[in-house]
Order: C-alpha cells, then structure tokens, then sequence
C-alpha cells in the first residue's frame, strides 16, 4: 500500500459516518493509518466487507498473518494496539484455535439462557429508574453514567461474579482501554491494570469457585490444562467482560439519543405501532456500537471483485469497519445515513458476521429490549438537556460520552 496515498483516521472518532462517507468516495477498499502510524486497509461498502469477513484468507490472528507484528509487538508508538489485537482469545484468533476458544464461553450465551436473565434485568431496570425518579424535579441526569452504563455492567458482573472494587475499578479501566486517543504509555498502564484486576478475579476464583461464569473458565482451565492457557482464561475474560459492558452501554444509548432526536417514533413506538425490537435493530445499524474494530489480516494476496480491484497484499492489515457498511447507500438506500426504525435492516453487521459474530448479541439485544420501553414508559417527558452531547473520544466505539436530559414524567 502507498502510504502517501493513504488517509489518517480521527483516532477520537468525532464525525465517524462523515469520515466514512468520504472514504467511500474514493472506493471500496481504501488505504488508512492508524494511531501511531499503522498502515491498514479500510472497507467502506457493505458487500465488500460482508465478504471479506467470511473469507477464508481473512485471518484474526495477527501472529500468524501480520507482517508488522514484530513491529506492533515492539514498538512504544504501536501499544495501544496490543490490547485488541496482542490478546489470545475469540477476538484475535484463527480457524480452529477460533473455534476451541468459543466453544468455552458460547454455550453461556445462547438465547435459552440470555432470556432467563430476564427477570433480573426487569429488576434492575426498575431500580434504576426510581433511583432517578428520586432525584429533584429539574436535575439533569447523564442517562450513560445513570442507566445506559449500570444495567449492563451489572448483568455481567453478576454473571461473571466480580464484586467489589474490582466491579469499581472496571468502570473506569474499561472507559480508559476504550480511548486509543490518550497517551500510549497511558493505553499500556490501563491494559497491565486490567490484566492485574482478572488475575486477582482469577485467582479468587479459584480459591472460592462460585455459580459464575468466571468460575467455570476457571475450572475448564484447572481441569484441562491443554485446552485453555492462563493467557487464554485471562485474555477470554477481558474480552467477554469488557465488550459485554461497553457495547451494550452504548446500544442503549445511542437507541434513547436516536429517539429523542427523532419523536414521531417515539412516540409510535410508545403507542405500539412501531415495534422496540426495530428500535434496537435500527439502532444497531444506524450507530453500531463498535465502529470500526482492528483488526483482520490477509492470509494471501487478495484483489478482485472483493476489493474492488485493489491489490491487499499478504500479511496487511484490515479494519473491520461495521460503521461504514452500515451507511451504504448502495445496500441500504439513499437514507442510509438516516435514523429510521421503520427500514428492513436486520442484515446490518453491527455484530458481525460468520464464525466471529458476537455471541453476546442475544443478551444486549435483550438488555436494550428492557431498558428502553421502560425508561419511556417512566419518563414520558424525557428530553435531552444537550442536543449535541460529548462523544466518546475513539474511532473504535461510537457512542456519547455522556447524555445529559431532563427526566420530567
């Protein structure tokens, strides 16, 4: 890839479907750098990335089919990559080193199981509610730090079985591994304090097994040593903790930003006309909680209808950017760019796709499910308190830093 030619993402991410738009006009398969200089291919359409996700000279694993990988690995500049792609879990693996990692954590995700935590979620999203209805008529209340935030990242603590202050410290440790525009040195003191957290979880763990999942990771771990390395179980456990929280966090957000900008389906979703089960697919589509995720790798040469024609030599980068193939107008029409529940789109690629799909989709969708009739149905009168709030500073996540409203009933 020319770099000369290449473009340089935001890395805070601040107007990620103009950036989008603006690659897409330049073709299919466009060359970019990343934060610190890394040079990698971005897909702006749909098709183009529908299938290269699914295709077999796509690889995750970047030990295996990145050529800068020893760079990556060694240079002060790369660090902040190494907590996305530097990780050995589902995130950052291949064929069936892929497929013995997410045979451990999937059946703990299947929709049978998501829809029995669907009277703890009811519970918690009730609770969350009077405490905001307790708050003085007239304050403003950040619905992310409130309620987008809490619900998720009490189901998953629940499940996990963290509590205490590593629960408290994981809120903060989780935002800050989210923002790849601080400071390196700051990326890799964030993601050695997180792998300190999950030891300690482990090691609680294994000391005092409970009826969590952590626990029985755990246990795959002591009992069958060749199937799950400590780097593994740890690396497995920041992967399914954190992009549990931090996708549904801002799912929810983004779906009470899009509704509140947008009243008329508010308020037929309200009524009954319009079902939330489009609101939350919408949602995805229209602001898919990770944006653009690094990353994939190319296995062998790939040039062809795929790329459009361009040439992705072997061993090059690849970001996965769900934002882009979202907006396509040339899948999703000429409003693509526009919020409307109403549109046929549950083929969006917010989750993915293929063997890496999300397996925590069933539960954020269910989550989402919940946690929006019910904060309508408390706050008929919710209105936003900023029309253009913060956005969180990364090119990764696309979502509001925080979402200040006026909760009157």
């Amino acid at each position: 890839m020319d770099q000369l030619q290449a473009v340089t993402l935001d890395p805070v991410g601040a107007d990620i479907p103009a950036e989008a738009a603006r690659l897409r006009e330049r073709g299919p398969v466009v060359g970019i750098t990343l934060p610190g200089g890394i040079p990698a291919f971005a897909v702006t359409r749909y098709e183009n990335l529908r299938t290269l996700i699914l295709d077999p000279r796509v690889s995750k694993d970047p030990r295996k089919h990145w050529d800068r990988w020893p760079e990556a690995s060694s240079n002060p500049e790369w660090g902040w990559i190494l907590g996305w792609v530097g990780v050995i879990n589902m995130l950052s693996t291949y064929g069936v080193d892929h497929s013995r990692l997410r045979k451990l954590v999937a059946p703990s995700f299947t929709h049978h199981r998501t829809e029995r935590l669907r009277g703890r979620v009811e519970e918690i999203v009730t609770r969350l509610l009077d405490e905001i209805e307790a708050r003085p008529e007239g304050e403003v209340v950040d619905l992310r730090a409130a309620y987008a935030r809490q619900l998720p990242m009490e189901i998953i603590c629940e499940l996990f079985g963290v509590s205490g202050a590593h629960k408290a410290e994981l809120v903060t440790l989780l935002d800050d591994f989210m923002d790849v525009s601080r400071p390196v040195e700051e990326a890799v003191a964030t993601l050695a304090r997180l792998y300190a957290v999950l030891g300690e979880l482990i090691g609680t763990k294994r000391a005092e097994p409970g009826d969590d999942l952590a626990s029985d990771l755990v246990s795959v771990r002591d009992t069958d040593g060749d199937r799950l390395s400590d780097d593994e179980l740890r690396d497995t456990l920041l992967l399914v903790i954190g992009a549990g929280v931090e996708t549904t966090v801002n799912l929810i957000g983004n779906a009470a930003f899009a509704l509140l900008t947008h009243p008329e389906q508010l308020a037929q979703a309200r009524a009954g006309e319009l079902p939330w089960e489009k609101v939350v697919t919408e949602t995805l589509r229209w602001a898919p909680s990770i944006a653009n995720l690094p990353m994939r790798f190319a296995v062998e040469d790939i040039q062809g209808p795929e790329t459009g024609g361009v040439l992705i030599p072997r061993g090059s980068a690849i970001l996965t950017t769900y934002a882009a193939a979202n907006h396509d107008p040339a899948h999703y029409g000429a409003t693509a760019h526009l919020f409307d529940a109403h549109r046929d789109s549950g083929d969006h690629l917010a989750f993915g796709i293929g063997a890496h799909r999300c397996i925590g989709a069933p539960l954020a969708q269910l989550e989402a499910g919940v946690a929006l009739p019910a904060l309508f149905a408390r706050f008929p009168g919710l209105r936003l308190a900023d029309p253009d709030p913060r956005q969180v500073p990364t090119f990764i996540a696309h979502g509001w830093a925080e979402l200040p409203a006026y909760r009157t009933a």
